[in-house]
């Protein structure tokens, strides 16, 4: 498409990071919207009189739908762009909001939260193709980092928000609410971005040049400076469906990835109710005692993600950048949720469940840069693949910590199941995470 006639030159505008920003907004409303459900959960099985296990899969079954849409939902970006394929979602989302607001069953409450899964399954597809679209090589990982900064952030504030709306209100109006705080934005969406920065009026030809450049025409003097840029291989093999479901890396990766998400789902939705039936937190107070956990993760992503751009620049070990830092955390994290079963005091609790939840969202920049280093040829389709496995486990932590709590009376064994999921990632990630190896473009390929 030729640029538009309006673009002119001078100073580099700089609309790229409106668009980033824009992707931010949307990743936190995603998130309050889909996180609601934990904070609205027990007015709504008081009013329609659920079991614990109804409760957990309703909880659960936002994956169900999830994990249909994110596969494909990069195919669907590819072909039509990510301005439609957000466009469509959100105002799905925002009608799923609507009609869960008149819901009066068990049964339809848990067809309306499949269908919240079916349309947010392609937003980080579609995340991940506008930041691909509008940011240079060497700025992605930092919007992307920013982007997923986003999640725990908006966990943060939304227990509060949330919370302090059902203080006021009821469950309905709640939903009434972040179905019109949906569709606020995707109007902004639609009129604001294009698919691609050439097709936007609002960029100028130095921030166009800018977007476009490409980093192998530099790579010698940007490897001189410290910027890893990686290296274009003429001879790179091909990724085929057999090496993505093959591949040590890969499976590692993705079963890495979904205790990452079974960690993320289960306080995403069961942290207010633990606060709630074991320290009687009111549902006033629980978004603020809530608001610590995701705060500390939000923080710990942002500076794990920087720092393993750092080591990758001073080892040129992929291993050592990406795989240790995966067994680190997720050892971590394995390690001080354990005590969280025994303790009965609300602040040890606090601090240690704080401690985990940072630890194992600490890796998330490095899951999605594995893809890329191991098959760069087809990283959508391996991140469709690892998120199919993130959308199991956000139907899998609800559900079974449902029917744990329901048949136990407590939230002791859910946390044992977190443990051992925390060590079978790290005991597989130890063993068979290898992207030194596996990767097809490694940054440093005299390094291999």
């Amino acid at each position: 498409m030729a640029a538009p006639t309006s673009r002119s030159d001078g100073a580099m505008t700089h609309y790229r990071w409106l668009v980033v920003a824009l992707l931010f907004a949307i990743v936190v409303i995603n998130y309050i919207d889909r996180s609601a459900i934990s904070y609205a959960i027990d007015p709504i099985s008081k009013e329609l009189s659920l079991s614990d296990t109804q409760k957990g899969l309703i909880l659960g079954a936002f994956g169900v739908g999830y994990m249909f849409t994110t596969f494909i939902g990069g195919i669907l970006t590819d072909r039509f762009g990510p301005r439609i394929i957000l466009t469509a979602a959100v105002i799905l989302w925002a009608v799923s909001s609507a009609l869960t607001a008149v819901a009066s069953s068990f049964f339809l409450l848990l067809a309306l939260r499949a269908l919240l899964g079916l349309a947010e399954g392609p937003m980080f597809p579609g995340l991940t193709g506008a930041v691909a679209n509008w940011l240079s090589p060497r700025e992605r990982a930092r919007a992307l980092g920013f982007s997923l900064a986003a999640v725990p952030l908006s966990l943060a504030i939304g227990g509060p928000v949330v919370s302090g709306i059902l203080s006021f209100t009821d469950w309905r109006s709640l939903y009434w609410i972040l179905a019109v705080a949906s569709l606020v934005w995707f109007p902004l969406w639609f009129w604001l971005f294009r698919n691609r920065p050439e097709e936007s009026a609002q960029v100028n030809k130095s921030e166009l040049a800018h977007i476009q450049h490409k980093a192998v025409d530099d790579t010698d003097k940007d490897r001189g400076s410290g910027n890893v840029v990686p290296a274009q291989s003429d001879n790179a093999t091909e990724t085929s469906w057999k090496r993505l479901f093959t591949n040590g890396t890969l499976l590692s990766n993705y079963w890495a990835f979904f205790v990452f998400g079974y960690f993320l789902f289960f306080f995403m939705t069961w942290l207010p109710g633990y606060l709630e039936q074991k320290f009687s937190v009111s549902v006033a107070n629980v978004g603020w005692f809530s608001f610590v956990p995701w705060a500390v993760a939000g923080l710990v992503l942002l500076l794990l993600g920087n720092l393993s751009d750092r080591l990758l620049e001073k080892t040129h070990s992929l291993r050592i950048s990406r795989s240790w830092q995966i067994i680190i955390t997720q050892l971590i994290a394995a390690v001080v949720i354990l005590p969280v079963a025994f303790t009965s005091t609300l602040w040890v609790a606090l601090a240690l469940i704080s401690v985990a939840v940072a630890a194992s969202m600490g890796a998330n920049a490095v899951y999605y840069a594995v893809n890329v280093d191991v098959a760069p040829d087809r990283s959508a389709t391996a991140l469709g693949i690892m998120d199919f496995f993130f959308a199991v486990s956000g139907f899998a932590a609800p559900a079974i910590t449902g029917w744990v709590v329901g048949s136990s009376g407590g939230f002791e064994r859910a946390f044992f199941i977190l443990a051992g999921l925390g060590a079978s990632s790290v005991i597989l990630t130890f063993l068979f995470h290898r992207p030194d190896r596996d990767a097809i473009d490694h940054p440093y390929p005299e390094r291999r």
